[in-house]
């Protein structure tokens, strides 16, 4: 696992569904969640609003992507998350 340094933040992107419960198959790419899980933070975040497992939303274009074996996830710096479910 990654480890981000500073005041940056590993995230877990939610996968989009492909298709609703009715079997309908929705267009790729226009809609894409910007709700993440917090997977660990940089020793340089003072005083985080969130936790490691929180789900929390973050700015449209953000962060740095990057897809490891069949996950996705984003580098992003503290300031660029904007909500926490909770």
């Amino acid at each position: 696992m990654l480890k981000p340094l500073h005041d940056y933040v590993l995230l877990e992107k939610e996968k989009v569904e492909k298709t609703t419960s009715s079997g309908i198959i929705l267009t790729s790419g226009k809609e894409k969640s910007k709700l993440a899980v917090v997977k660990a933070i940089g020793t340089g975040v003072e005083k985080p609003e969130y936790k490691v497992g929180d789900r929390v939303l973050y700015r449209e274009y953000a962060g740095t992507n990057m897809k490891v074996d069949d996950e996705e996830f984003i580098v992003i710096k503290d300031e660029d998350i904007i909500a926490c479910e909770g």
